[in-house]
């Protein structure tokens, strides 16, 4: 049975290179973590000019696979990291009625 894991990655751009800076693991319901990333603040045209990017990745028996990438201003992230937290700690804690 494949095991699926989700995570959004953080990346910001340096003199060397695009830099992985942080991860929010958004755990296994792969529902949950296409949903959080929709809500995601961003544009998913990518340019030269994007200095932050958050990678939305599957992992299938631990291989990362990239699904979708985007890249967002400082305060884009801000709301994102937000967005994130909040609804994990939804998904997490509450429990439908």
């Amino acid at each position: 049975m494949t095991k699926l894991s989700f995570c959004i990655e953080l990346t910001i751009r340096t003199a060397d290179g695009f830099e992985n800076y942080g991860k929010f693991f958004i755990g296994t319901d792969k529902r949950f973590a296409y949903s959080i990333f929709k809500k995601l603040k961003g544009n998913t045209e990518v340019n030269d000019k994007s200095f932050l990017h958050l990678q939305f990745i599957e992992a299938q028996d631990g291989l990362p696979v990239n699904i979708q990438l985007i890249s967002c201003s400082l305060e884009e992230l801000a709301e994102n990291c937000k967005i994130i937290t909040k609804e994990t700690f939804k998904f997490l804690n509450l429990e439908e009625i």
